[in-house]
């Protein structure tokens, strides 16, 4: 009894230590964490752009239904979006077709490019026969050329090697738009960190984790820098034509990189489509380029997403400080406003398509 009673407190001292203890922290996954900032500063949401602008990067059927198409325009209205250039434009009947239904449902706030299936690489005149369509569908209303990432990455041809981007065989394609006077928007390559080994290492892990079929570390794929010098030598040789550089060249993550090309090659252009994220986590060195380079930076989204345009038109035009990206995949990192001035917002959102792109009806934006 004695021992008992000795033993006792030390008992009950133990179970109210154990009362007082934390719950243990439930596991959870990296894509479950989602932690809302404490943090106070001020917010200046936008839902509308400050001023209209064309985007020079966008997707949609060729197919729609008048009332999508109607959807659409009242979608475009609320954002502040004057023009959308629709990229999968296609080519012959299919893309004359597409432009009309879409033109129907609001007459100048529609442009298409035009596109080219590059499988018949291999039969001969290839690249005389695409150049010779592409002046047709430039007849037949579209106003550039967009080129898909499967050129320079998995696109073979008969004897199944790759077929870069520089390919000689495709040089009539480029002659005949830089002839036309029409811009060439082209996609090359993929993030850098795709490339890299999915470790701990890797900022992109998220969305390689999800997306496994993006990795580029298989042998049958250049490497990255191989891919953008094959690109850049194809802007190099052909100075007559000009490009739009899509998604900031991957290079958002090495703006100086980016500036050094666009300093050697006039011919370049280069936007904004799915990579906002790069600028917004750098707000001063991004602030910089774009104002050093704002005569060659187009407006840009890529997925088609009308709410999703607030996060743009955020770092572009204001200051504010650690706030959301729209896509954690992309960008598990905050952003930071830009705070660009005017007369660089402008240029950025329509001055610089309005002299790229041909045909874009200039009373829709201020002077």
């Amino acid at each position: 009894m004695k021992r008992l009673a000795l033993l006792l407190p030390l008992l009950l001292a133990s179970v109210a230590a154990a009362q007082r203890a934390p719950a243990p922290v439930p596991p959870m996954s990296f894509e479950e964490y989602d932690p809302r900032s404490t943090l106070v500063v001020p917010e200046n949401p936008r839902t509308r752009a400050k001023f209209p602008f064309i985007d020079i990067h966008n997707h949609q059927r060729r197919d729609m239904s008048a009332e999508a198409a109607r959807k659409l325009v009242a979608d475009m209205d609320r954002i502040n979006m004057a023009v959308l250039v629709n990229l999968s434009g296609g080519t012959g009947e299919g893309l004359a077709q597409g432009l009309a239904a879409l033109r129907s449902a609001g007459p100048g706030r529609f442009v298409a490019f035009a596109n080219i299936d590059l499988r018949g690489i291999d039969q001969p005149g290839f690249g005389e026969r695409a150049a010779q369509q592409l002046e047709v569908d430039v007849r037949n209303g579209a106003a550039g050329l967009k080129i898909y990432k499967n050129l320079g990455m998995t696109l073979t041809d008969a004897s199944g090697k790759r077929v870069p981007t520089d390919d000689p065989r495709l040089d009539p394609i480029w002659r005949k738009a830089g002839e036309l006077g029409i811009p060439v928007l082209i996609h090359t390559g993929e993030p850098a960190a795709f490339w890299d080994p999915v470790d701990k290492n890797n900022e992109r892990w998220l969305e390689l984790n999800q997306f496994p079929e993006r990795q580029r570390t298989d042998p049958r794929f250049a490497s990255f820098e191989q891919t953008m010098t094959e690109q850049h030598n194809l802007f190099r040789r052909h100075p007559r034509t000009k490009f739009v550089n899509a998604h900031l060249g991957w290079f958002g993550h090495d703006l100086a990189r980016l500036g050094r090309l666009l300093d050697e090659l006039p011919n370049v252009y280069t936007e904004l489509g799915a990579v906002l994220y790069e600028m917004g986590r750098q707000p001063r060195a991004a602030r910089a380029f774009m104002i050093r380079y704002q005569d060659r930076v187009l407006m840009g989204k890529d997925i088609w997403n009308p709410d999703e345009y607030a996060v743009y038109f955020r770092v572009l035009e204001t200051e504010d400080e650690y706030f959301d990206y729209y896509r954690k995949r992309h960008a598990f990192w905050k952003l930071y406003g830009l705070g660009l001035p005017d007369e660089v917002l402008k240029k950025i959102y329509y001055k610089n398509a309005l002299k790229l792109i041909p045909g874009i009806d200039a009373s829709l934006f201020p002077r």
